[in-house]
Formats: structure tokens, sequence, C-alpha cells
């Protein structure tokens, strides 16, 4: 009897659910569309696509049973942690297993003396500095999205922060990871490993290469003393001069962060930390070290910042705070004014900082759209959060087509389209800018040396090489499946 390949998909589906329900604890496999709706999408959700069935393991080894089940029946496993990223990295396909890692949040080992800890995939990043806190010790990548985004998730990502400049990305604090291949093989990846650097080519594998179900991360000795200097500035240009000049000077700050003044007024209206409305453009600039290091570099911005239009310095660790707070509440502050806002992530060198700004106004008047600026300036990472409203017909496809512009700039002006959000679904047409297919092949390879039958988040980050090819003639259908190698069966 003859049957129709569709139903062939329907009848795989079904066999694949039910062995997972007879082989996992009742409660671990949710199915239906009421269940398994809030895994729809991710922190970009102008993009959803609801999965076959989403998975919430307990342990290593019922990830093992998962991955050697979807193995079996070919089956696509989308691996997802806290669901904060913003590229659509963890959106499933409809005939996907979400693997949920969320209830694996163990810290499981502190080392004081080494200043390491071992963690869970699912434990949230402020966990860790709060579980070592009373060591002196903290964790020092810390994403806007600190209170919610998974280590796991981070370690995907490569996730950044504000305190990235000196203290590096998530690749520069994590010593190992624990991960399972398709095939349930358990792999440890060291930095302790000489030859071929798999540590750092799993931060920032976007779920490609393996499961994370592990992580060893570097601690950090809290310093002595911290504090931030606020500089408002006339102009946009002369904000983004003194980033370059306080380097130039010799000071490496612990962060170095700017915001235009649309992004001071929406940040200020939410926070009410003090911000002057009055800045085109606003610097916070903070030191760390033991007290004597913080005055002599403090001494040397203020001189570097002696132009700016207003300054202040925070003089208690309680304004300290309040100071990053703004900064940090930026993107819902942002999203109060806006029915919805898409934000973007790019990288540029620093000296071209004041270029972008303008080339980004310039942008936001052509497509007559907003933009709110919020940059981790130290190392050129851009955050433009452009607004617009998804119930007008045509505005997110205008949106889109103005961020794609601000990422080819990136591009263009000896930048990468990412800094630490990835690329997920979101970026596969920069990418297809910034690489060649030469390139794009060496990618195709790694992913097929790990996942030969690429089950492991299909379609995301490295796009197809005919998709670069065909992308003048390409139409992408907005708020569904965006991608056709997306659509795996």
């Amino acid at each position: 009897m003859f049957i129709k390949f569709k139903e062939v998909i329907i009848i795989t589906c079904m066999s694949v659910i039910k062995e997972l329900s007879r082989v996992l604890p009742k409660g671990i496999v949710l199915t239906g569309e009421e269940n398994t709706r809030p895994f729809e999408c991710d922190g970009l959700s102008v993009y959803r696509q609801k999965p076959l069935a989403v998975v919430l393991p307990e342990n290593i080894d019922q990830i093992k049973q998962v991955l050697k089940i979807c193995k079996a029946h070919k089956t696509p496993v989308v691996t997802r942690g806290a669901g904060t990223g913003l590229a659509g990295g963890a959106m499933p396909l409809s005939e996907s297993i979400v693997l949920g890692l969320s209830k694996l949040r163990q810290v499981k080992h502190i080392d004081v003396e080494n200043q390491l800890a071992i963690v869970e995939p699912g434990v949230r990043n402020i966990s860790i500095s709060e579980a070592v806190a009373s060591h002196g010790l903290y964790y020092a990548p810390d994403p806007s999205s600190q209170i919610a985004c998974s280590i796991g998730g981070n370690v995907a990502e490569n996730s950044g922060g504000v305190h990235c400049l000196k203290y590096g990305l998530t690749v520069h604090n994590v010593e190992a990871v624990k991960i399972l291949t398709i095939d349930g093989e358990e792999l440890i990846l060291s930095r302790k490993d000489k030859g071929l650097g798999l540590l750092a080519l799993m931060n920032g594998s976007e779920g490609l290469l393996g499961v994370i179900v592990e992580i060893t991360v570097k601690l950090t000795k809290t310093p002595d003393l911290a504090r931030v200097v606020m500089a408002g500035f006339d102009s946009v240009r002369h904000c983004a001069d003194s980033v370059s000049d306080i380097i130039k000077a010799g000071i490496i700050p612990a962060g170095l962060e700017m915001m235009d003044s649309f992004a001071i007024e929406a940040a200020e209206g939410f926070a009410q930390v003090g911000y002057p409305l009055d800045a085109q453009a606003l610097l916070l600039c903070e030191l760390d070290g033991t007290e004597a290091e913080v005055q002599a570099e403090l001494d040397i911005v203020l001189k570097v910042l002696s132009g700016a239009s207003s300054i202040k310095v925070s003089n208690s660790e309680q304004e300290r705070l309040d100071l990053w707070k703004g900064r940090k509440s930026a993107f819902p502050a942002v999203g109060r004014l806006s029915p919805d806002y898409y934000c973007m992530d790019g990288t540029i060198p620093r000296r071209h900082l004041a270029d972008m700004l303008e080339k980004i106004n310039e942008l936001s008047q052509k497509y007559q759209l907003r933009v709110a600026n919020v940059f981790h300036a130290g190392d050129g990472n851009l955050h433009p959060l452009i607004l617009y409203d998804a119930n007008i017909e045509g505005e997110l496809e205008k949106t889109e087509e103005f961020g794609t512009e601000i990422l080819k700039l990136s591009v263009d002006m000896g930048g990468t389209i990412t800094g630490e959000h990835g690329v997920g679904i979101e970026k596969l047409d920069a990418m297809c800018h910034q690489f060649n297919s030469k390139e794009l092949e060496i990618f195709h390879k790694i992913k097929a040396a790990f996942d030969p039958e690429a089950l492991l988040n299909p379609g995301k980050a490295v796009p197809e090489l005919h998709r670069c090819a065909e992308l003048g003639a390409m139409h992408v259908h907005h708020g569904q499946l965006p991608h056709p190698e997306l659509e795996r069966f």
C-alpha cells in the first residue's frame, strides 16, 4: 500500500513522542499546543514555530535517551536554555524536539583556591556570582539579561556584557565544557588541551555541534573598589572619540558604555538614576582595582574627559549600581516607547563608532524609523534598537532591511555581523555578506564532522551555499519559518 510522504512524517512523529514518553518519567515530555506554545520562540519573538514536543530532562542520562531516540528517527533536536536569545537560535522546527535544559541548574562544585566553579547549563548567569560571593569571587561576563539567561546559553552564543572589555567574553572565562554528541558520547573539551582548540569552537556554536551539559567557569576576585564616571557630551563624535582617547591613555576600564540621546531619554525615564537629558551622548566608564589603582586611573580618565559637558563620579557602591541600572535597563526602557523594537548586534573597530552612528542616523531618516543606540563602546559592539509597529503592514520588512544595512556596514567598516547575540536565523543573509563560499564550506564541514545527519539545530547560523547564490531573488515570508533550509521535512 502506498503511503504518502506526509503520512510517513506523521507516523514518525507519533513514534518519537510515544517512545520518548515510554522511556522518560512522567512530566518530562510536553505535547499539545497549550504546553508547547511557551517554547515556540526565543527573544526574537517575531518568528514563531510550535515544535513536535518539548522535553525537559532532569539529568544527563535522560538527555542521552532523548538523543538516542531522536537520532534513530532522524528527528531534529533544538537545544534551549532560558530562551533569552535575540537571534532566533532556539526557535524550533515543526517536526523537531525542543530539548530544554532549564532543570539542570546545580552549582556542582566551587574551587576557591583555583577560582573555578563547575555548573550545569541551566544555572542562571547571576546565580554563579551569588553562589561564590561569600568567597570574595564573582563571574565576570554580565549580559544585560544576566538575571534570567543561563550559562549554557551564554556558552552557545559566546555572550558578553558591560564588563567584557577588561574581563573578556564567555570564551575567555570558560575553562572546560562537557558535551554530548548526537550519538550520546560524552566529550570533555578543556583549555588545557593543546591542538585543535575545540573549547573555543564550542563557544558560540549555537547548538549545532553538541549539547552542553556541564561548564567549568573561571571566577574573578571581587575588586577592592569600583567607581563609575558618567560623562555627558554635546556631540556624538566627541563622545565616540573619547572612547579611543581613554584606551590610548593606557586605561582598560572594567566597562566602557555609550548611549545616544534617545537611549538616554528612554533609560532615564525608566530607571530615574540622574542621566543628563540635555546630552547628545553619554559615556559610562567603570574603573576597578585597589583604591590606589582606581584613583590613579580616575585622575587620567577625568583629564581625558575634561571637555565633556557634564561629569559625575560615583561616590558609593549604591551610586555605582544605580548608574549601571540605567544602562542595563535600556532594552526594556526602549520597549516602553514603541509597540515593538528590533535589537541589532554588530561589531566594528572603535575608531569608526562616530561614523557608524552618523550612518545609522541617515538610515533612520531613510526608513522613517526611530533608533536608540546602546553600545559596548570599548570593544565596538553595537546594539541599535530599531522601533517599529508590527501592526503596520510592511513595517517589519522595512525594519529588517534597515537592520541588514547596519550589519553590512559593520562588515564594510572592518567588523563583523555579531558580537554576542549569535547568527541564529536572523543573520543568515548577512553571513553571505561577511563570508565567501569557501569559508562557508569550511563551516559546513565542521558541522558535518560533529553532526553528519544535521540533526542538531539544523538551518541555523550557517547559510546553505545556494542561499547566498540566490539571495537576490529569494522571498522571505515574514512571521513564519523565514528560511527554506529550516523546512527540513
